[in-house]
């Protein structure tokens, strides 16, 4: 059981406004990533999608059990929303299979990883790259992808992300620290699948 999560479902049952927000900042930055990875780097669409996937949610949210996380299972929703949005933009088929979940695609995409950096499938190793950062960030623990991106994309100083999340500037570094060597290992695994 996800007990935190559990306990913020039935806090925005209950019509509590800190909960909504709790629930916003703690769910838009993976749902983004996991949204904008799978329609083609497209900001607005993957905001978009990921605004109707939380007013679903939201409306549904009396549903949630916690036998997954609660990112888990807004994921499901957002798969829906996604796939909506393609369609009513007749963009059918226009959301990008990821490499892990085509094993065919993941093979050949894989086999590029050894090509150097000015031959001609370069750009497109990058962008497997990059979009491999945003799944490993989706998969850590929403914290560790909060502080990594926090840190490497907003570039916010450790002492702006200590005052965010309520810590010492020692402790925010060290839990910065954790982040990174899970996404190091989370990248690894995922790189040598």
């Amino acid at each position: 059981m996800h007990e935190r999560d559990l306990l913020l479902a039935r806090r925005l049952v209950a019509g509590e406004e800190r909960a909504f927000d709790e629930f916003f900042d703690r769910c838009f930055p993976a749902l983004f990533r996991f949204a904008l990875a799978r329609l083609h780097q497209d900001s607005d669409a993957a905001e978009e999608v990921v605004q109707t996937t939380l007013v679903q949610a939201v409306g549904k949210m009396g549903t949630y059990r916690g036998e997954a996380s609660l990112l888990t299972w807004l994921c499901t929703f957002c798969r829906h929303a996604i796939a909506a949005f393609c369609e009513r933009q007749g963009r059918l088929g226009g959301a990008i299979p990821l490499v892990e979940e085509v094993p065919e695609i993941r093979a050949a995409l894989e086999s590029l990883s050894s090509l150097a950096g000015h031959e001609p499938g370069a750009a497109l190793r990058r962008g497997e790259i990059a979009r491999l950062v945003h799944v490993v960030l989706d998969q850590l623990p929403e914290r560790y992808a909060d502080v990594l991106e926090w840190k490497y994309i907003d570039g916010m100083p450790v002492r702006d992300i200590a005052t965010r999340l309520g810590l010492s500037p020692k402790a925010a570094e060290s839990l910065l620290t954790r982040a990174r060597e899970a996404f190091r290992d989370g990248f690894a695994a995922l790189n040598a699948v």
